[in-house]
């Protein structure tokens, strides 16, 4: 039962972790989304990031659920991470610099 319960796990992982990506659909597609709705998508999209990392993480912690399904999960979850804080960090060096 607990097999069961961690490949679920993973598996949602996985999804939640490449979820972000839908915020190119618009982009693709020349769309322009109202301040409103493209705030909202913004907070989507860091819900998605952040709980895709935790259970990622929960995922790998033990060494009889870790797979590949997991790892990549944890790797994509990082990847959005470091792309967050890399947009923040240079949004707040620029506010700074002028």
């Amino acid at each position: 039962m607990e097999c069961k319960k961690m490949k679920t796990l993973s598996k949602v992982s996985l999804v939640i972790s490449v979820l972000p990506l839908a915020t190119l659909i618009p982009v693709f597609l020349k769309v322009t989304l109202p301040e409103g709705v493209s705030m909202v998508w913004a907070g989507v999209n860091i819900v998605c990031v952040v709980a895709g990392l935790i259970l990622g993480v929960i995922c790998v912690r033990s060494n009889e659920s870790r797979s590949l399904v997991n790892i990549a999960s944890t790797v994509i979850s990082v990847f959005w991470c470091l792309l967050m804080a890399g947009i923040v960090a240079l949004g707040l060096f620029l506010t700074f610099m002028q």
